[in-house]
């Protein structure tokens, strides 16, 4: 028998894992979603075929919950369900900064949860999404969040004590990628290219660069360097980013996510 999904929040990152769900070969029919915009729940029932419901009656049904909401909705929608979570049903929360601690003492049973901290590439099925077990979760339910995010992308187990410093590594880290290829591209025109012309040269140069890191497994140092000769453009291009504090910028900017990340948690108590 097929698994039944409630998906509590239909924003950007709950439509890109209902999308993925139903690329992996899960049907609308084992789908249920709760949107609390009417117009965004319409959207959402004509595009996917799903059946869309209030969260209560959403998860009535659900073997497995997911939460997707923004981390600032999550007490309320928490409110919503809390006594009507069971404890043969699996909590899965999507939601930046709320700890598990936190989601289970808002349900009247002991509901097993699993904390996931994924990123918008789910939306082409390269998602990295780390896991972590709440009080109740055993490795059955961990398993269980692992088959139902591989379709999407790799999928890795972390303490949850590490998930904020995954929060701002790679939760965050996409935008981080689109905001080197933007500069990039006003560089590529700086220097006399075409916008098209730039943008095609660096997006290829990124997936190749990925692939490399990725098959290879050489330390990136390495890879670096082997593109470096002495004396070189790139020798030059890459003193001028040490000059310019590049790398200090980058771990600045990582604390500062981890750090907003730990924020979203402090006054929920």
């Amino acid at each position: 028998m097929s698994q039944r999904v409630a998906l509590l929040g239909g924003g950007k990152m709950g439509e890109a894992l209902l999308a993925g769900i139903l690329r992996a070969g899960r049907t609308a029919a084992d789908i249920v979603v709760s949107e609390r915009h009417p117009e965004r729940a319409a959207e959402l029932r004509e595009r996917y075929g799903v059946t869309t419901a209030e969260p209560a009656g959403a998860i009535a049904d659900a073997d497995v919950i997911i939460l997707a909401v923004k981390p600032q909705d999550m007490p309320a929608l928490l409110a919503d369900i809390g006594k009507a979570a069971r404890p043969e049903q699996l909590v899965v929360s999507v939601a930046a900064g709320i700890p598990a601690a936190f989601i289970e003492r808002n349900f009247d049973a002991d509901v097993p949860v699993v904390r996931v901290m994924s990123n918008t590439a789910v939306f082409v099925d390269q998602a990295m999404s780390a896991i972590s077990a709440g009080a109740h979760a055993t490795g059955d339910h961990m398993k269980l969040a692992e088959d139902l995010l591989s379709p999407v992308g790799e999928v890795i187990r972390v303490p949850e004590s590490q998930l904020d410093a995954v929060t701002a590594l790679s939760g965050s880290g996409p935008a981080y990628f689109f905001y080197l290829v933007e500069a990039m591209t006003d560089a590529g025109i700086l220097l006399g290219l075409p916008r098209e012309v730039a943008y095609r040269l660096i997006v290829q140069t990124a997936i190749g660069a990925a692939t490399m890191l990725k098959e290879t497994g050489e330390h990136p140092v390495k890879l670096r360097e082997a593109v470096m000769s002495p004396a070189g453009t790139t020798i030059a291009a890459i003193r001028e980013m040490e000059n310019h504090g590049v790398r200090a910028a980058m771990i600045g900017a990582l604390e500062a996510a981890r750090d907003r990340s730990r924020e979203l948690a402090s006054g929920l108590g």
